[in-house]
């Protein structure tokens, strides 16, 4: 079982595999009041292929919907995550701005 916390005064959301309490992996991001920015998402080698990255992308995903935020996804895994899972898509940050070239 994979267990994800948000750790804000570190910027990054840690998962857990079976209660251990070292870190199998963390996405950090950059918080604002409308959106949240996944900048880097990194997981030990040994829990690759376990459901590590997806169970952080999905907790960090299903908080930043439940706090009605916007999402901006420089990490290209959360961006590859997000376009394989269309329920999520609604969450990504689109710019506002009108200028042009």
């Amino acid at each position: 079982m994979v267990e994800v916390k948000d750790v804000p005064e570190a910027k990054q959301y840690e998962a857990r595999v079976d209660g251990e309490s070292r870190v199998a992996g963390v996405a950090q991001y950059i918080r604002t009041a409308e959106l949240v920015a996944f900048v880097h998402t990194e997981v030990s080698p040994e829990y690759e292929g376990k459901g590590v990255g997806s169970a952080l992308a999905r907790t960090a995903l299903d908080e930043a919907r439940a706090a009605n935020l916007r999402v901006l996804a420089t990490c290209p895994f959360f961006a590859g995550w997000i376009a394989r899972h269309p329920e999520y898509q609604d969450l990504v940050y689109q710019s506002r701005s009108r200028v042009s070239d």
